[in-house]
């Protein structure tokens, strides 16, 4: 039996580059080779390709969200047919709805091809802080971009949604849920373990033996920081006792450095360096109210720290409320201030999400994930064969 051909459109594949490229990686480490040939098409590919196919489209970046970049098929569409006549793929995935996903979509729909994506983020979510400077275009960026998300992902024969709350999401945006399968995301316990702690290290990075209260992302605006600094200042008005430590870059690391000066900044970290972060603080804080998951509260839950995070999107499909961590409004500042210093004030209550937490991701398997994934694909390529 001939292998099946994959063609997987991804914008970018550099390693580690975000949650959604560390969840696609999971995949691609998984390939079960025997059986698949993949090819991937993107702007942005890793250094090391480790026997996989890679073909470099031009990308060009986005002034809004850098270091990211956008693949405009056009200008790259002498390759794209010619990889794609070669290689002759039987079934198509796409990463996001972008100009590239897109035109994967047309391309699947025009050879009528099974085609699949896993969605990785709400766009929409982001428009408040993108256009946060031109109020008035808000309403009407929206709507495109609904109704863009609606087109291309009512086209797909599967996409794989992380938490029942993305459903909910498509239902209120009128998105037909039919084709959508929930699918959360795996975590790596041999990395992310309360083992990790060591209370010199942490003490080391902080300078004294307060508690610790730890913030991971990318440093960009749509994460809610604006939250985040209200937090700190709230907490520092309050007399609260505890360090605020970052963990990430991006483009608003300067503006937070500015406005948050005694917060403890650890850059990008690996992710062996950042599961003794996560294992060595005490609370994980997560504002952001755009995730479409939230890789980070499943390591911060694994690693045996609760979690006190935005009650919106992906958290609330990953945390029980007041049983394995706190959900709060996502603008309340105060609330959030309120549920750390409960934490850190309640040995018992925090003990016993520390155990609910580390209970919970206990059952989340990558193999599992990816072998129902690449059963996925055996099942519709089978289908398109007998079609």
């Amino acid at each position: 039996m001939r292998k099946i051909r994959v063609a997987f459109f991804a914008d970018i594949l550099l390693e580690d580059f975000d949650g959604c490229i560390r969840t696609i990686q999971q995949i691609v480490r998984r390939i079960p080779k025997e059986h698949f040939d993949f090819l991937f098409l993107t702007g942005l590919a890793p250094q090391d390709e480790k026997g996989n196919t890679y073909v470099k489209l031009s990308s060009i970046r986005m002034p809004m969200n850098d270091p990211y970049r956008a693949t405009v098929p056009i200008m790259s569409r002498r390759v794209l047919k010619k990889e794609l006549a070669a290689f002759k793929p039987d079934l198509i995935h796409i990463s996001n709805p972008s100009m590239l996903g897109n035109y994967g979509a047309k391309y699947a729909k025009k050879n009528k091809l099974p085609l699949t994506t896993i969605y990785h983020t709400h766009f929409v979510s982001y428009v408040k802080y993108y256009f946060r400077f031109f109020k008035p275009l808000i309403p009407f960026v929206e709507a495109r971009i609904t109704a863009m998300t609606k087109s291309l992902y009512e086209k797909c024969d599967i996409v794989y949604v992380p938490v029942e709350g993305i459903l909910e999401d498509f239902q209120t945006l009128d998105i037909d849920t039919s084709n959508c399968s929930l699918w959360p995301r795996g975590i790596d316990s041999k990395i992310f373990n309360p083992e990790k702690r060591d209370l010199a290290f942490i003490q080391s990075k902080t300078g004294n033996k307060n508690a610790n209260v730890l913030f991971a992302s990318r440093l960009v605006w749509e994460k809610n920081l604006e939250t985040l600094i209200q937090i700190y200042n709230l907490s520092r008005q309050q007399g609260a006792d505890f360090n605020l430590i970052v963990a990430g870059d991006g483009a608003a690391g300067q503006g937070l450095k500015e406005r948050m000066p005694e917060a403890i900044y650890l850059g990008a970290l690996t992710h062996e360096a950042l599961s003794k972060v996560y294992a060595s603080s005490d609370v994980f804080l997560f504002p952001s109210d755009t995730e479409t998951y939230g890789n980070v509260v499943t390591e911060a839950m694994a690693s045996g720290i609760p979690s006190v995070a935005a009650n919106k999107g992906g958290p609330t499909g990953i945390i029980k409320d007041g049983i394995s961590g706190f959900l709060v409004e996502s603008h309340n500042s105060q609330a959030y201030v309120d549920k750390i210093k409960l934490l850190l004030s309640d040995n018992i209550l925090y003990a016993k999400m520390k155990e609910e937490g580390i209970k919970y991701t206990q059952n989340l398997s990558w193999d599992y994930l990816t072998d129902r994934y690449f059963a996925d694909l055996r099942r519709l390529y089978q289908e398109s064969q007998d079609s």
